[in-house]
């Protein structure tokens, strides 16, 4: 760790990784808009009408990880697959590229007890905070593609 930042992998492990995704994940889980986040914090923040309300956000649709990488995919137009593998597998590549444990352990905790398809439903409350439906997930891939943030040519 450099800075309180984990070290990278090696650049030649991540040219080997380009094109695909993988990760542990297979449920779905309610992909919210952190623009969708920010926009519910400033209007509880300066509105009339959010005290002492909860509001628990979500996007519009239940989104597998592979699911929301082929909306990435169609928002770039390149092809990027999504390789699912086990919490093991995963883990055991982290520690082939050198990530610290303290990071491994973390990952291995989100996957088995945060992603573990407990979240899996929507909710309301975007709209009863903003009176309008949740950004998708594919304007926000649209959007970010547009940004060359993917472009693997820059």
């Amino acid at each position: 760790m450099l800075g309180g930042i984990p070290r990278l992998p090696n650049p030649q492990s991540l040219k080997r990784s380009l094109g695909r995704v993988i990760n542990p994940i297979p449920k779905a889980e309610p992909f919210v808009d952190v623009e969708d986040i920010g926009d519910v914090a400033v209007a509880a923040l300066t509105q009339e009408g959010h005290a002492g309300e909860l509001y628990e956000l979500t996007g519009p649709r239940l989104l597998t990880f592979g699911e929301a990488v082929e909306e990435i995919s169609r928002a770039i137009g390149r092809k990027i697959r999504y390789v699912l593998v086990s919490v093991a597998e995963f883990a055991s590549a982290l520690d082939r590229e050198g990530v610290p444990p303290e990071v491994t352990q973390l990952l291995t905790y989100l996957f088995t007890e945060v992603l573990d398809g407990r979240n899996a439903y929507l909710t309301d409350g975007l709209r009863r905070a903003l009176g309008r439906e949740p950004r998708d997930f594919s304007d926000y891939a649209r959007d970010s593609a547009a940004t060359g943030v993917w472009d693997s040519t820059r």
